[in-house]
């Protein structure tokens, strides 16, 4: 049973992008701006600004770098996400056209994650939200638990209640645990579960009835198969048979809550109906286009062609990241390379303290990654002859004379079509660009788009006037801003923490 609640738990913490808004948070700002105003619309499906600042801000999360506000390049991000959004609501449109949302291969995980969603929101709606913290119980822990020189103020006694809280809510649950299949009739199929029937069971084979509910084979076949190989596969002389039954328990448990939640009314929570159509939503987009990806899928003849027709760009090319000292004149560079040959100075510190390059006192010389072919040709031929440690020049480029250090290599990739990362990748693209072919095609022969980009650019542009205006504000004297970085300074000169390391 634990495990449900854990799955539970983490479903209840998904965010729902339809809410989204970008909160006016600096200098005592009192109102969000709201940015739920429709910028596009698909068919009868309707894309805001809020969805798409949504995904540009989570960006971050998977490795990218989010653009400032305000800034052209955040714009920029900005369209490109509407263009995929506009793509994904196509897809959509078109599986609801061709009935993709009635195939039982979708609607199971959509039923598994109602029932989740359900089964947490039960626990909270009457289980959670229903725990009183008193005075005397904040007051009893505190001398029990805290040394008497600390100060009772406002955050710890908020500390304190949520220990509490949490304290008792496990408490409950484990009570709950005991009483939750009270009054219910259940029936288990021990038979059903043998591991060594698999081959011939029936997807209609029932494995428990819950009440007037059937949990059959087809259902949950999945997630038994995962139980019980992933049992035995961390403990050898695990039975596998015994952790499917524990699966299916806990199965049990969860379709135990998700009818007590649906008796409860709780359908109709706002909060369940978000989530719920969200995740149909993205997962009919996900599998549709999968399936539409197989019908797409290219012969060895077709692959081989394509890559022979594309390789420039699918080959990523040899690359090394580079150091740089950027002086006037040969004699000069002559001399520093001279100097760093004997140890007389790093390659950092002549980059520091000679390099005409820009930035160059800040990024001590380091330009990161060169792609073969991208500088001038006697440089390229300098870099791309160097080792992984190696300094080369001087050498004359259009900026001054260079000395070059090869901080490392990475040599060319995706050369070789019979190499299966090669033939992987030329694959990926191949089928993407049928896919977007495809919605091409749909956008201009079946479903109706509009962008509304006079609303796009008004809401840009008032999102970069609240950037301007906070950043005027906390420019102010006094300003919380202000605050914020004397604090922080006297708290590094505190510690003597320098502002700029030396490398």
């Amino acid at each position: 049973m634990k495990l449900v609640f854990v799955f539970i738990t983490a479903l209840l913490m998904l965010p729902i992008s339809a809410t989204a808004t970008v909160a006016r948070a600096a200098e005592g700002a009192d109102a969000t701006v709201s940015v739920s105003d429709v910028i596009a619309k698909v068919g009868d499906q309707t894309i805001t600004f809020s969805e798409i600042n949504t995904a540009l801000n989570s960006s971050a999360i998977v490795g990218v770098s989010i653009p400032a506000l305000g800034t052209p390049q955040r714009d920029a991000v900005r369209v490109t996400l509407l263009d995929k959004f506009i793509s994904s609501n196509l897809i959509y449109l078109d599986a609801l056209k061709q009935g993709a949302d009635k195939d039982p291969a979708y609607l199971k995980p959509v039923h598994h994650f109602e029932n989740a969603i359900l089964a947490g929101l039960y626990r909270k709606h009457f289980m959670a939200d229903k725990i009183q913290v008193s005075e005397d119980e904040i007051q009893d822990y505190y001398k029990r638990n805290i040394v008497s020189s600390t100060k009772l103020d406002d955050d710890l006694r908020t500390q304190i209640e949520a220990t509490i809280r949490r304290e008792k809510l496990r408490s409950s649950l484990m009570q709950a645990d005991k009483s939750l299949r009270d009054g219910i009739k259940i029936h288990i199929y021990e038979d059903n579960l043998d591991s060594a029937g698999d081959a011939e069971r029936a997807d209609d084979t029932p494995l428990a009835d819950v009440g007037d509910e059937t949990i059959t084979w087809w259902q949950i076949k999945e997630r038994l198969y995962s139980a019980g190989k992933g049992a035995t596969k961390v403990d050898a002389l695990a039975f596998e048979n015994d952790a499917r039954k524990e699966a299916l328990e806990n199965e049990i448990d969860l379709r135990i809550l998700a009818q007590k939640a649906r008796q409860a009314g709780l359908e109709s929570d706002p909060m369940y109906q978000a989530r719920v159509n969200e995740y149909r939503k993205t997962l009919l987009i996900t599998m549709y286009r999968s399936q539409l990806a197989k019908t797409m899928e290219p012969t060895e003849k077709v692959l081989r062609e394509y890559y022979e027709k594309n390789k420039q760009r699918i080959i990523v090319p040899e690359a090394r990241k580079i150091q740089v000292v950027v002086v006037k004149t040969k004699e000069e560079a002559t001399s520093i390379m001279d100097r760093i040959k004997a140890g007389e100075i790093t390659l950092y510190q002549a980059a520091r303290d000679y390099s005409i390059a820009a930035n160059a006192k800040n990024d001590l010389g380091e330009m990161g990654w060169v792609n073969k072919g991208e500088v001038v040709p006697a440089l390229d031929k300098v870099i791309f002859e160097l080792g992984p440690g190696e300094i080369g020049g001087p050498v004359e480029a259009p900026a001054g004379w260079f000395l070059v250090k090869i901080q490392e290599v990475s040599e060319a990739r995706f050369t070789d079509f019979s190499d299966e990362g090669t033939r992987k990748l030329a694959r990926r693209s191949y089928l993407h660009e049928k896919l977007n072919d495809y919605t091409v095609n749909l956008r201009k022969n079946q479903f109706a788009v509009e962008v509304y980009q006079d609303r796009l650019v008004q809401l840009s542009q008032q999102e970069a006037d609240m950037v301007k205006t906070l950043a005027e504000k906390s420019e102010q004297p006094g300003s919380v801003t202000k605050q914020r970085i004397e604090e922080m300074q006297k708290l590094m000169n505190k510690n003597k923490m320098p502002s700029n390391p030396a490398k």
